[in-house]
């Protein structure tokens, strides 16, 4: 009896151990499957929500500099206009002077008075003694003019010479108006130009100076050319000026039509890079070709001198140098809404625009590629660009060839755990064959981890043989004992066709999951493939519009774009 006993508890033992490790590890399976699960997700919106922040930070940032900048501006106008704001004045009255006395209907005391007026109210500003001196000369008094023009010398030589040069030829006095370009010109330096010297360049290509005053400044450029390339490393100079110069047309596109490639590919920001450097040929073909499409102005010589003289006379002088940089500066963060960053890059190449002195090349690129900035005409964009052909073209074959040089060979394709690369989109079976097979492997892989464990096959057999046990037991009269037998073995049993249907259910998810994986990124891959092609193709076409810019540099030269008067009899000498 005790015997019996004692082997009841055993059993009950043994049944209950076997009962409560299978339920720790179904609940141990479930659990580790959830945290999977879990952690996937959690990661996903980790990173969802870092780029959103961080998207939001940098909308954020831009919204509040784009504020910043606009208040600036108002304040940096503000003290513009209380520092120099008089000098406007002055400005202003130098045309008005000139064309009320070509009318005839202002009399000649009250120009008098005037200057007076505003040599009193405009202390130090070389301007105001300049006005002095053409007053007195238009009401025939020497010697006041003689007074007045060499105080305006003495509080700036260079401009004043400029200026008179400019006035005496618009009167028709050449020889004056020689005598004036002279001065000014002894007055240069090629290596450290004053941003004024674009005045002379201009008169020179729109053929205003006369025959004898074109002969001087053509001999003049001539030897600054000469003396600049014969400086070492001017050729690799020029190359990296007119670079950036160029450089600075480049402009963002629209990549709409590649979804695909920019969320599939970390070739991606190459790429977009290549495809933006070849979209400039384009537009530097459009700019030179613009440029060289306008029309001569037919106004009259006096219009077009009036046109220079405002320049001359309008262009900011070197003491209002740091205000106009820092009101750039601030426009260009208006102008990008808010992005500094881009603001800053392209004010550090805008920067020799703002420099006070600069070598005759720089002043040639400045006139060519920023007109609004260095107040360069037509004529005078025209001159520079083929002047400076040579360099334009070195400079700009370079930068066809260090687009080109980037060209990756192969283009990366990354598609969940599917990772590979094309060269031209035309692999397309190749790699739908290799995702086929990774997305078999990864099937295989799964499926091979979704089996019946060894103590589900336990409870089959072990199940069966307890249940028959119990049976036995019946037979031999311990009918408590074998029932219980019968109850566990069938337990057991019916706990194994529970796990095996579970499996085969599982089974059957991963086969829908992978293969509902395989239809979707098979269809990504054929997209991605297909913009591969696409991008080949618009890059071939865009980099080939370099040849129009190359051939369009080849057939201009200097000579083509410079007015030619009749008594001219002078040479003019290409970039090297």
């Amino acid at each position: 009896m005790a015997e019996r006993v004692i082997q009841q508890a055993d059993l009950r033992a043994i049944e209950n151990n076997l009962g409560s490790i299978h339920s720790e590890l179904q609940t141990i399976e479930n659990r580790v499957g959830t945290v999977n699960d879990n952690v996937k997700v959690v990661y996903d919106k980790i990173g969802n929500l870092a780029k959103e922040f961080h998207e939001f930070v940098d909308a954020q940032e831009r919204a509040n500099r784009l504020g910043q900048a606009e208040t600036r501006l108002v304040k940096i106008r503000q003290e513009i206009e209380k520092k120099y704001g008089h000098y406007d004045i002055v400005r202003r009255t130098t045309t008005g002077i000139l064309q009320a006395d070509d009318l005839g209907i202002v009399k000649r005391d009250t120009i008098s008075n005037a200057t007076e007026e505003l040599m009193i109210s405009t202390p130090n500003y070389w301007l105001a003694p300049c006005l002095v001196g053409l007053a007195a000369w238009i009401n025939d008094q020497p010697e006041l003019a003689e007074r007045a023009v060499k105080e305006g010398i003495k509080r700036d030589d260079e401009k004043t010479s400029l200026f008179f040069a400019l006035i005496c030829r618009r009167a028709g006095r050449k020889s004056a108006c020689l005598k004036w370009a002279q001065r000014y010109l002894a007055n240069q330096d090629e290596e450290n130009l004053d941003r004024k010297a674009i005045i002379v360049l201009d008169a020179f290509a729109s053929g205003l100076l006369g025959a004898d005053t074109e002969g001087i400044i053509s001999k003049q450029m001539a030897e600054w050319l000469e003396h600049l390339s014969d400086k070492p490393g001017f050729i690799e100079q020029q190359t990296k000026q007119w670079s950036e110069a160029i450089s600075l047309k480049r402009t963002s596109i629209d990549t709409d039509s590649y979804v695909y490639l920019k969320k599939y590919s970390k070739t991606w920001p190459v790429l977009q890079d290549i495809l933006e450097g070849a979209n400039l040929h384009a537009k530097i073909f459009d700019y030179f070709n613009a440029i060289f499409d306008k029309e001569a102005s037919n106004e009259p010589i006096k219009a077009q001198l009036d046109e220079i003289l405002t320049t001359l006379v309008t262009d900011f002088d070197d003491e209002e140098l740091p205000l106009r940089k820092k009101e750039r500066f601030e426009q260009l963060v208006v102008d990008f809404d808010g992005d500094e960053k881009k603001a800053r890059q392209n004010m550090t190449i805008e920067q020799t625009a703002f420099d006070t002195h600069k070598d005759f090349t720089q002043l040639l690129t400045d006139a060519a590629m920023k007109p609004e900035s260095s107040h360069a005409s037509v004529s005078t964009q025209k001159f520079a660009i083929a002047l400076s052909r040579d360099w334009i073209s070195n400079a700009y074959n370079d930068i066809i060839a260090q687009n080109r040089m980037k060209i990756p060979h192969e283009i990366h394709i990354s598609v969940d755990s599917f990772h590979d690369k094309t060269v031209d989109g035309q692999n397309e079976q190749e790699l739908l064959q290799r995702f086929h097979g990774l997305i078999d492997s990864e099937k295989a892989s799964n499926l091979a981890g979704c089996v019946l464990s060894g103590f589900d096959w336990f409870c089959m057999y072990g199940g069966i043989a307890i249940a028959c046990i119990g049976v036995g037991l019946l037979l031999f009269g311990s009918i408590f004992i074998g029932l219980i037998a019968i109850i566990a073995g069938i337990g057991m049993v019916t706990n194994y066709f529970s796990k095996k249907k579970k499996v085969e259910t599982d089974r059957q998810r991963i086969e829908e999951r992978f293969e509902q994986r395989r239809d979707n990124d098979a269809q990504i891959i054929r997209a991605v493939l297909a913009e591969v092609v696409d991008f080949r193709i618009e890059f071939a076409e865009k980099d080939s519009e370099s040849q129009m810019v190359i051939d369009f540099l080849e057939q201009i030269t200097p000579e083509q774009y410079v007015r030619k008067l009749a008594s001219s009899n002078r040479r003019i000498v290409t970039a090297r």
